[in-house]
Formats: C-alpha cells, sequence, structure tokens
C-alpha cells in the first residue's frame, strides 16, 4: 500500500505520555507539514505556536481543565503542545486550522512521534487569560483558537485502537 495512505489509516490518537522531549529535527518535519496545509484561496489564515516549557503548558493545562470542569491534565503529559489559531477575519479560518491541524497529527506519526488533538483552544483564547497569553507571544488581530496538537512519544496503552469503518461511511451517488 502507498505509504501514505499507511500514514492516514494507522495514525491514533494517544492519551499517555512519555515525559522525554520529542527532538527538533522530528518537530520540524512536522511544522513543516502544518504551514504546507492546504487553506482557503492560499490565505494561509493559521498560526502555530510551539510550546515545549512546563511552566505555559501547566498554564494553558490548567485553563483547558477549568473550562471542561476538571483537575485531570487535558493534555495527558505530553511534552510538547502545538496551538493552531487562525485569523477569523478569512471565511474559512475553520477549515483551515482543521486542515493544519490533520497535517500535523499525520506527519507526526509519520516521523514516529504520537499526537491527539485536544479542544477547548477556543475558549481558551476567547478568555482575557488566553489574549493575555496571545499578547505576551506578540499575536495581534482577530485569532481564534482552533485546537492543540499534543505531542511526544507514546507511553505504554498510550495510543488508541482503531475502531471498525462504519458500513453506511460512504454513499456513492
Amino acid at each position: 500500500m502507498n505509504e501514505t495512505l499507511q500514514i492516514l489509516k494507522t495514525r491514533r490518537s494517544c492519551r499517555k505520555y512519555l515525559p522525554e522531549q520529542i527532538r527538533e529535527d522530528e518537530l520540524d518535519k512536522i511544522l513543516e507539514a502544518g504551514i504546507w496545509a492546504p487553506t482557503g484561496m492560499g490565505m494561509q489564515s493559521p498560526r502555530i505556536i510551539v510550546i515545549q516549557d512546563k511552566e505555559t503548558i501547566a498554564k494553558l493545562r490548567k485553563m483547558n481543565a477549568d473550562i471542561m470542569g476538571t483537575d485531570s491534565d487535558p493534555f495527558y503529559g505530553a511534552p510538547t503542545v502545538l496551538v493552531v489559531l487562525a485569523d477569523k477575519s478569512r471565511p474559512t479560518y475553520r477549515e483551515d486550522g482543521a486542515l493544519v491541524m490533520g497535517n500535523l497529527m499525520n506527519a507526526a506519526h509519520a516521523v514516529g512521534v504520537s499526537s491527539c488533538w485536544i479542544h477547548r483552544a477556543k475558549e481558551e483564547f476567547e478568555s482575557e487569560k488566553g489574549k493575555e497569553l496571545l499578547k505576551k507571544w506578540g499575536i495581534t488581530g482577530d485569532y481564534a483558537g482552533i485546537g492543540h496538537c499534543i505531542l511526544g512519544y507514546a507511553a505504554e496503552g498510550g495510543e488508541a485502537k482503531a475502531k471498525p469503518r462504519k458500513e453506511n461511511y460512504i454513499v456513492r451517488v
């Protein structure tokens, strides 16, 4: 089978990570795939924020958990968090950001890094704390949080098993 199709079929979400940081060359390849995602009219509305320092991850973890109403770790111990934002002035900003997220996760799998899409970035960056972080990071404009792509090496039992595909997934007309 074509290697790309095999990557797409075998990537799974990971919800348990080793504390070891991913290698810089792996991160660079993952980010490169993200910036080559298709966007509406090629306008490239998304931005990718790379977070690897424990203090910032802890701050985002708390914000995310508070939105979810829990005190558990919504990032499952992943040592790298990529925040995907998209410029709301583009009519396709949600789709653009989602395509970036997909490219990031598939590229991560291709280079041997586990990943998971974590939601609630929208709510995080609509909050005052979130807006303060954007300002601190030099992000100006009207950006929406699309998602967090958490990255790391899977701990034992961390990656989900594939579910069978439903029978009526495809309808040919």
